[in-house]
């Protein structure tokens, strides 16, 4: 089975929906190749992921994706919160600014956003996919009552059967692999796992169709992980270099160079596979306990935009996954069609 059985697209290629990376000019042009497109609405607000969807829309008669996130209340204490800081402040002094007095809950899960989920059933948008776990069962309903699909990013078969449980139509099978924040359900645990041994399982043990994610850079991949029972790919870091993505011109010499990628919690306060830089290297070895996410990420945040003030673009996240090193500078269109042919080749 494949995507192109469930969804009106021609080509088995999912664009990933990738926080600070996506625009609509990326998933329209993506869309209109024939692929699935994506839009990471998470971080946007309500009156933001509107316009965005509706920009979509206008641009393209194809499918397309839109991904919010399940994240679980941040409960980290005053003092847990005041040690981080205390941690991070000479990282601030160091760019000529103070560290932040506190930590901002900067971002909602979608089970508490009831204007976001007023966006997705008035924009009905015909996939809506989550991160970091699953939503409410009376979003998942109203989804596919008006026709919609939801789709749910799995790390292991406990959260695939869980998924599955609660409505999902497909499963993204995120292996170890793959760049920005991991999609286990519990930020604090996280199995690990890579993507083939991931999908081996998943594939013997699920019902729901499976798309494959987790450095995946070609079609050649794209052709593998669909011979072991996927129904499709989805790839992030490959479309982070297209002209449409939003990407830093940073953070596209950032993807030029690179070699090494590591996950790590010091970031953001879950797990996320990045280009390696002073978080993995300097600030997470013997660091206090690390907030929960999105407080860590608030004075991540804060601390790239005082060193980017300065022209230092060493605190930038720079997700990227293990494959970066096969990155590739084409639109998003030429891109697509590359996949397509190395797939067929």
């Amino acid at each position: 089975m494949s995507l192109v059985d469930h969804l009106p697209i021609r080509h088995p290629i999912v664009q990933a929906p990738m926080a600070g990376a996506t625009t609509p000019e990326l998933a329209i042009a993506v869309c209109n190749a024939g692929a699935l497109g994506s839009l990471d609405l998470g971080a946007a607000s309500a009156d933001k992921a509107r316009a965005e969807i509706e920009t979509v829309k206008a641009g393209t008669d194809g499918a397309f994706n839109v991904n919010f996130f399940c994240h679980a209340r941040p409960t980290t204490d005053d003092a847990g919160r005041r040690a981080w800081l205390d941690h991070l402040a000479p990282y601030f002094r160091a760019q000529g600014a103070s560290a932040p007095t506190d930590l901002d809950n900067i971002y909602q899960p979608i089970d508490d956003n009831p204007a976001m989920q007023d966006v997705i059933l008035d924009t009905r948008p015909p996939v809506v996919s989550f991160h970091f776990g699953i939503p409410a069962k009376p979003l998942i309903q109203a989804i596919h009552d008006y026709g919609g699909q939801v789709w749910i990013c799995v790390t292991t078969l406990d959260e695939a059967k869980a998924a599955e449980t609660a409505g999902a139509d497909v499963l993204v099978a995120q292996g170890m692999e793959a760049g920005g924040h991991r999609g286990n359900f519990d930020a604090a645990q996280d199995a690990e796992t890579g993507l083939i041994a991931l999908l081996g399982v998943l594939a013997r043990h699920c019902r729901r169709p499976i798309v494959a994610a987790g450095g995946l850079m070609d079609g050649r991949a794209v052709r593998g992980v669909m011979s072991m029972g996927a129904a499709g790919a989805q790839l992030g870091t490959a479309f982070v270099a297209c002209p449409e993505s939003a990407a830093a011109p940073a953070y596209r010499d950032a993807l030029r160079q690179a070699e090494t990628t590591a996950i790590t919690r010091a970031i953001s306060g879950r797990p996320a596979r990045g280009i390696v830089g002073p978080f993995q290297t300097e600030i997470a070895p013997g660091a206090p306990t690390v907030p929960d996410y999105p407080l860590t990420y608030d004075a991540a945040k804060q601390l790239h935009a005082a060193a980017k003030a300065h022209g230092d673009h060493r605190f930038a996240p720079n997700w990227a996954g293990q494959g970066v090193a096969l990155t590739r500078e084409l639109p998003a269109a030429d891109l697509v069609a590359a996949l397509v042919g190395e797939m067929t080749a």
